[in-house]
């Protein structure tokens, strides 16, 4: 039987700017918001966008590329995998779920500095599995990220 397959597509404009961390390791991670947005026809035959929501984290280089790069009205094709984290909410004692979209590979687009317009650049996750490049639980403790959230 196949192993199966975790591989996502967004192109979007980022919603906010980003918020970058940095781990006891050194390790950059950064997590922003995505839109990507439908265009559909509804019942009276109108067009109607219809936005949908992605919360992305990005490590390492890309997060650095990230930081230096991305801010909100950016628009960014990326690729990556989708993961759910869980954790108990220290003040209700509730379990907590979160869908995101772990950033393997990510380009630039549009102008922008640096870039001619209508230009793009693209980077990429380096797959690592020194022990190194883990997510400390204390720094994200609130988050609910651990080591084993790390996708390398």
């Amino acid at each position: 039987m196949a192993k199966g397959v975790n591989k996502v597509f967004l192109l979007g404009n980022v919603g906010k700017d980003p918020e970058i961390r940095t781990t006891p390791n050194g390790m950059t991670v950064a997590s922003f918001s995505l839109a990507t947005a439908e265009r559909a026809k509804d019942a009276q035959g109108n067009w109607t966008d219809k936005t949908e929501w992605h919360n992305l984290v990005a490590f390492q280089r890309t997060a650095e590329i990230v930081r230096d790069y991305v801010k909100k009205g950016t628009q960014i094709f990326v690729e990556g995998k989708i993961q759910t984290r869980s954790w108990d909410d220290k003040e209700s004692g509730q379990k907590k779920y979160r869908t995101e979209i772990l950033v393997n590979e990510l380009s630039l687009l549009g102008g922008g500095a640096g870039r001619s317009e209508g230009g793009s650049s693209s980077y990429s996750t380096p797959r690592s599995s020194s022990s190194g490049a883990a997510v400390a639980q204390s720094d994200y403790a609130d988050q609910g990220i651990t080591d084993e959230d790390i996708p390398f």
